[in-house]
């Protein structure tokens, strides 16, 4: 899996890009079975929102698969107070995605 990394309002410091790799990265055995063909790009945007607050939902993640076979994307946000509880948060969102359309494809070959 290839794993892009876009900085938005943000200058990365304490190993913010390989703790959003590791993480993201972590969901790459989910998608093993989608990757025989091809290459899975994984797109990751790491952001502040505005450059003015100082408190609140100061920082965003994004990130989004693509090249899933079948023409399939899946996109996650999250903001949080921490730049890593963000990440964390779109890993979770991603996982549910990725195991909601598994079970999807599994119950309609069950069907056949």
């Amino acid at each position: 899996m290839k794993i892009d990394i876009k900085y938005t309002q943000f200058q990365p410091a304490d190993n913010i890009e390989e703790y959003a790799r590791k993480r993201i990265g972590s969901l790459a055995r989910f998608l093993k079975s989608f990757e025989k063909n091809h290459e899975i790009t994984t797109f990751v945007e790491i952001a502040r929102s505005t450059r003015h607050h100082r408190k609140g939902n100061v920082f965003y993640a994004e990130a989004m698969f693509e090249s899933v076979p079948g023409g399939k994307k899946f996109r996650a946000e999250s903001t949080g107070l921490d730049i890593r509880e963000a990440i964390d948060e779109v890993k979770e969102k991603l996982k549910k995605e990725i195991r909601r359309y598994k079970d999807k494809l599994v119950n309609i070959r069950r069907k056949t």
